[in-house]
């Protein structure tokens, strides 16, 4: 196991045990080292202020850095920061373009959330063909 890989793991137990000043110190190296792992748990935390004050511009920038890299959660997240307006300006095309990239990669959750964006037609054209195919991909897939 690489020094990397140690890191990683003694970061996310930190994160995982609700040490978040402990994550940050020990997730941040491997998040400006381009980590996707690393940039997402990141961004959970300036976003929500986990022992720290709240920093939307380093929870857009990690979660952007993530999503980027093909990080399924980090791809959600950004489209449903796109999606509310949460560290970024509200914009429904991009949450839909983000949030598709997740439900490509087999997120359930995202799945549901593209469902109602066709259902409603936000964000995306209103169609309710593909909303009952992204209803449906959701619950094959464990929604």
């Amino acid at each position: 196991m690489s020094q990397n890989d140690m890191q990683l793991d003694s970061g996310l137990s930190a994160f995982e045990s609700k040490n978040f000043s402990r994550a940050q110190q020990l997730l941040s190296p491997l998040a400006d080292g381009g980590h996707p792992e690393a940039q997402y748990r990141l961004a959970i935390i300036y976003q929500n202020g986990l022992g720290f004050v709240k920093d939307e511009v380093s929870a857009l920038k990690n979660m952007r850095a993530a999503a980027e890299q093909g990080h399924a959660l980090a791809q959600h997240g950004l489209g449903f920061m796109y999606l509310h307006g949460e560290c970024v300006v509200k914009d429904a095309a991009e949450a839909a373009r983000w949030i598709r990239k997740a439900a490509d990669q087999g997120l359930a959750g995202s799945m549901m959330v593209l469902a109602m964006m066709y259902e409603q037609g936000q964000g995306v054209e209103k169609d309710p063909d593909e909303a009952k195919r992204w209803y449906e991909a959701a619950e094959k897939a464990g929604a």
